[in-house]
């Protein structure tokens, strides 16, 4: 018997957690602790636990699959690869768009965007960043010139006071969760607001359960208190920010007094005033949000409220400090970094910039030249793009994500994926996307692959292979350098491994410049930027200047706005969606691990015992929820543990599938789309 253990890093949440992969005969069979790591020290949760389970699933995807008279069979590399190239050479640049993926690796983000811009010509390359931190990289860039998490996950620890805004910290980044935990245990104040009674809300200090979507009225009525009782931290606005009195016009307003914003967040006015105190006395301060500040037509108002905040009371370029905004999945900040998005190559360097432009182009060497120096399509776009405007988009290549299932508003999706002409998928499994491709080409998952990716504190890690890909399933950076050799660009896919690409990266990318698999290859890896070899990384952003070229950060005036759909007495109540602890974003791999399917195998809509008493509704029994956009039939859990007037689901379930109903309003700035938030009825089923 062969057994031995490979360290790779977790292919869920953006945390970065280390494990031991077993592998028993070539084959990966379960996980051990890898205890060097600094990020988890040897501790993982449910997920992490049981990240083996679906790697050896019966069904992964083995061999590529071509659909003829609406059925797939199964065909041979080549002819797939035939029939891509020849389809795909008979599109304009504009008429093809790509999807990549925040769960691959950071050069197969890379490779894809190369390959969209390099080969195709296309400007339209995005991904699932757009649907959860768009609005983080848009509005900390306007802030402080760069958008990312400021600090490391280490020093959360070291806070005095952290306050939890719009994420459920203890089940969405369980290992984040238990820095809170230490900090708390040396003295630190927690302060949660949220609508749900959560397991992060319970650590709480103080927990103000508050309604979805108000989130700039409750932190300018923070500022407005903290202000007036002289709290702000006055050497730093002075020496490191510049437009405070704009700031304080708008959150000096009556509007954001305690009376008017309690009567709009719902929370009792003595709360907010408590709150204001413990943050405006109490240093080092962490804000701490994931997506429940980001998913609304205002995210880019809510984060810049967010670091408005934090350099109002000068919580920045300090350890325990910042503004922590943690990513949803794995390699989502390391997809961005790679310039899977519409508008940037890698490390942010504008594609409308001429210079930027004319540097990769020189640097990628295609004779027939590069994508336009013009902004692309985002996802939610391109949706509405192929529904509302047929024939400007024709073709898609999408990998390792399924809008089916992540997108809002999944009758839309339907509608806009069916009106492509053409359609690849690459993939793990046949996922709910893959059923409507013409083709599907079989793909590694993270077990099967060496590689980096950029975790939420900008620390780049190792994954390392543990076993083959089943079948004929290739690794997705062979996949994409195979087809563009076939459309006769071998020579700028030249690469024989991952560091090869890797190298390239580094080489174009400022942030990523000192970095190598050599420094990569030790437990504590390395933060961007790291501009030289000799430079050590960079845990925490922000220390002398912001990342703007004079240094300094600006306050943003931010008026509180309502969400894009309210209640109404059709729709009385607002619906929000999330995470839970036991499973990840579409189901795909968690719905495959015996162990989580087993503990959690459904979804549910969750209704306050006073709403539920008044719909006559019991719990645990199927209730029908409506929106605009359509109807699903649920589970009740009746629980106290949501606000009255707000209901909640999980998005990880295809067969209750909470993006059925959520809006796809968008954020005008960073174009994610409203799904904390849209206006819902609930029924009982009554047997016809």
């Amino acid at each position: 018997m062969d057994l031995k253990y490979v360290q790779t890093t977790c292919p869920y949440c953006g945390t970065g957690c280390s494990f031991n992969l077993v592998v028993k005969d070539g084959k990966v069979v379960g996980t051990q602790p890898y205890k060097r790591s600094p990020v988890n020290e040897g501790k993982v949760c449910p997920k992490g636990t049981y990240a083996h389970e679906f790697v050896n699933s019966p069904d992964r995807l083995t061999k590529p699959l071509i659909k003829k008279d609406g059925k797939f069979v199964e065909a041979t590399w080549d002819e797939a690869y035939d029939l891509i190239a020849q389809k795909f050479k008979s599109y304009k640049p504009d008429e093809f768009a790509a999807l990549s993926s925040a769960r691959v690796s950071n050069e197969e983000n890379y490779l894809m965007m190369k390959f969209a811009r390099g080969v195709m010509k296309s400007r339209h390359i995005d991904h699932c960043a757009r649907l959860c931190h768009a609005s983080t990289v848009a509005g900390l860039a306007a802030s402080f010139g760069s958008g990312a998490m400021t600090n490391s996950i280490l020093d959360i620890a070291e806070s005095k006071c952290i306050f939890v805004l719009g994420s459920n910290t203890l089940e969405q980044h369980p290992l984040i969760g238990r820095k809170i935990v230490q900090a708390k245990q040396d003295g630190a104040k927690v302060i949660c607001a949220d609508p749900r009674y959560t397991p992060t809300a319970r650590l709480a200090d103080l927990y103000m359960p508050f309604v979805s979507g108000t989130d700039v009225a409750l932190l300018n009525g923070l500022m407005q208190e903290i202000i007036k009782n002289g709290w702000e931290d006055k050497e730093f606005i002075e020496k490191r920010t510049k437009d405070y009195e704009k700031l304080k016009e708008v959150v000096m307003k009556e509007d954001y007094s305690l009376e008017n914003v309690s009567k709009v967040t719902g929370i009792p006015a003595d709360q907010i005033k408590q709150a204001a105190e413990i943050f405006g006395t109490t240093k080092p301060g962490a804000i701490l949000y994931s997506m429940g500040i980001t998913q609304h037509t205002v995210g880019v108002d809510n984060v810049r409220s967010v670091a408005n905040i934090q350099m109002l009371t000068g919580n920045l370029g300090k350890p325990g400090a910042g503004v922590n905004a943690l990513r949803g999945q794995n390699n989502v900040q390391g997809a961005c970094d790679m310039g899977a998005l519409p508008v940037v190559f890698t490390g942010y360097q504008k594609v409308i910039d001429p210079a930027a432009h004319k540097k990769f182009a020189d640097a990628w060497g295609f004779p027939d030249g590069i994508c336009e120096p013009k902004n692309g399509y985002e996802v939610t776009v391109m949706m509405d793009v192929l529904t509302d405007n047929p024939g400007e988009l024709k073709c898609m290549y999408i990998m390792g994500e399924n809008p089916m299932i992540s997108d809002p508003d999944i009758n839309h999706v339907r509608h806009a994926l069916e009106s492509l002409e053409f359609l690849v998928v690459q993939d793990i499994f046949m996922t709910e996307t893959s059923e409507l491709a013409d083709v599907v080409l079989p793909a590694a998952c993270y077990a099967e692959r060496d590689g980096t990716q950029t975790s939420t504190e900008r620390r780049v890690q190792m994954w390392r292979k543990a076993q083959d890909p089943p079948g004929e399933a290739k690794e997705d950076w062979q996949i994409i350098s195979e087809l563009a050799a076939k459309m006769g660009y071998a020579d700028q896919f030249p690469y024989q491994n991952m560091e090869e690409i890797f190298n390239e990266v580094a080489e174009l990318t400022p942030s990523y410049h000192g970095m190598n698999y050599e420094r990569l290859n030790k437990p504590e890896a390395l933060h961007w930027p790291c501009p030289t070899v000799e430079h050590p990384g960079t845990p925490i952003l922000h220390k002398e200047k912001f990342s703007h070229p004079d240094g300094i950060g600006i306050f943003a005036p931010i008026e509180w706005k309502p969400p894009a759909e309210v209640p109404d007495a059709e729709y009385p109540f607002v619906l929000t969606t999330g995470r839970i602890l036991w499973h990840w974003h579409t189901g795909t791999m968690t719905r495959r691990s015996a162990t989580l399917d087993s503990e959690v195998p459904t979804g549910w809509i969750e209704i306050n015992p006073d709403d539920a008493k008044a719909l006559g509704i019991q719990n645990k029994e199927m209730v029908r929820a409506t929106t605009r956009r359509g109807t699903v039939n649920v589970p009740a859990k009746v629980t106290p543990d949501i606000m009255k007037g707000v209901m909640f689901m999980p998005f990880h379930f295809a067969e209750c599938a909470a993006n059925i109903l959520t809006n796809n309003a968008l954020d005008p700035i960073a174009k994610i789309p409203e799904f904390k938030a849209c206006a819902v009825k609930v029924e009982k089923i009554t047997e016809a």
